[in-house]
């Protein structure tokens, strides 16, 4: 049985707000099963990432970065298609100085 979304979610900003971070959601979706998508500011580089809940060969939860760029309008425009296509999927907004996103999973390559 896989972790409800919402608590997986409490844990995260939990774990970056304990850091230093600030991480908020800024897209509440399904509390139970929602894919959840994590930008994070590097607010010392100015650049953001954009990480994507995919599962993997073995249907163990993993990250993937889906656009290969740092671009804040690519992100939204990205997220803006997400939501559409997936009314149920949440967003979380970490800002941190170093640009940590605080994921304990396993990140597959693009």
């Amino acid at each position: 049985m896989a972790l409800a979304t919402h608590i997986w979610v409490s844990a995260l900003i939990r774990r970056a707000n304990l850091n230093g971070a600030m991480a908020v959601v800024s897209r509440k979706g399904d509390p139970e099963a929602g894919v959840v998508y994590v930008r994070v500011w590097n607010s010392r580089l100015g650049q953001q990432s954009l990480f994507s809940q995919v599962r993997d060969a073995g249907g163990e939860l993993a990250w993937i970065e889906p656009l290969a760029t740092s671009d804040a309008d690519a992100h939204r425009t990205y997220l803006e298609k997400a939501e559409a296509f997936d009314a149920d999927l949440w967003v979380i907004d970490i800002e941190d100085r170093d640009g940590r996103h605080f994921l304990t999973e396993k990140l597959l390559a693009r």
